[in-house]
Formats: C-alpha cells, sequence, structure tokens
C-alpha cells in the first residue's frame, strides 16, 4: 500500500491539504502572492498553526488582495495586532504590507506568475525522493528565488521559505515517490 508524506501526519485538515492542494502547480500569480505570505508567516511555526488560521488570514488581509494592502499603514497594522485569529507579528504584517507593494511593483497578477514560473520553465521540477530525510530545506534555485525576490523588494522570504513555498504551489514537486498524492 502506498504512503503519503509523512509530514502531514493524521490531522484531517492537513491529510486534505497534502493530498488536494500541496504540490498542485498553482499558475494564478495573486494565488502565488498569497502563499507566499503565509509562507511567510509561518516561519518559526509550523504549518498546521497557519492552515487552521488560513481562514481568519484571508478574512484580516481582505481576501489578499495586493492593491488594498499595498495602501495600509499604521491604523492596519495596530487593527491586525489586536486580531487574534492570525499571528499577530508585527515584522511579518509590515512585510505584507511591503511585499504588496513589491508584488505590484512587478507588474501584478501575470507578471508574478510569469517570472516565478520561469525559474522552473513553465513546468514543476520533479524530484524522486524516496523519504522525507532525502528533501532539502533549501536548494540552489530556491536560494536564487529568495535573492531576487529581496532585491524586488520583499521580506520574509528566504531560501528556506522560498523552497516551501515552491513545494507548496508545485513549482518543485517533492511528493516522496511512494505518495499516493505525487502526480506525475
Amino acid at each position: 500500500m502506498a504512503e503519503r508524506c509523512g509530514w502531514c501526519g493524521d490531522d484531517p485538515l492537513y491529510v486534505a491539504y497534502h493530498d488536494e492542494e500541496w504540490g498542485v502547480p498553482e499558475y494564478d500569480g495573486r494565488a502565488l502572492w498569497e502563499k507566499l505570505i503565509l509562507d511567510g508567516f509561518q516561519a518559526g511555526l509550523s504549518w498546521i498553526t497557519i492552515l487552521r488560521k488560513r481562514d481568519a488570514f484571508r478574512e484580516a488581509f481582505e481576501g489578499f488582495d495586493p492593491a488594498v494592502i499595498a495602501g495600509w499603514g499604521e491604523p492596519e497594522v495596530a487593527r491586525l495586532l489586536e486580531n487574534p485569529g492570525i499571528i499577530r507579528h508585527r515584522g511579518k504584517i509590515e512585510a505584507t504590507i511591503g511585499n504588496a507593494r513589491a508584488y505590484l511593483d512587478m507588474g501584478g497578477a501575470a507578471p508574478f506568475s510569469e517570472r516565478m514560473w520561469g525559474y522552473v520553465g513553465g513546468a514543476p521540477i520533479v524530484n524522486s525522493f524516496a523519504s522525507l530525510a532525502e528533501v532539502p530545506a533549501s536548494t540552489p534555485l530556491s536560494e536564487q528565488v529568495s535573492k531576487d525576490l529581496r532585491k524586488a523588494g520583499f521580506r520574509f522570504v528566504g531560501p528556506t521559505i522560498v523552497y516551501a513555498w515552491m513545494q507548496a504551489c508545485g513549482l518543485v514537486n517533492d511528493h516522496i515517490t511512494g505518495c499516493p498524492a505525487r502526480r506525475v
């Protein structure tokens, strides 16, 4: 019997995320940006924490509309710091506002998607790891993407965050070889 990637355990929310979302290629630029922001909020925490709060994040951040968020300032930061439904971290909240501005400076959804997918030639990189122990935390490619995003004004986009995001968005397929959710 095939076994799914062990990182998701048996929590139904985590299993559904693993089976239906993680590693599925995402081409919508706005959705890619949202997932990058959520991966930034995950830094130092477990992903299940973010999944459990994802709906609250979407509500608090106006559906992750970069055009709205880019116009925010201290009043919105203060409001978000009072919201118990999200991760209340000033640096990550302020980075989200700056990242919205950087995203818009890149041209928005289509240019962002094209640029991110350009790193992998428009199609997922399919790795063939037999166990989770073989999966790297970052790669030279995630280091390059991280560097380029930081140069464009993004924050909370280190190589490990970027690699996790690339996996989540299907730019990289790191489902272990025996996983039933592996799509190749």
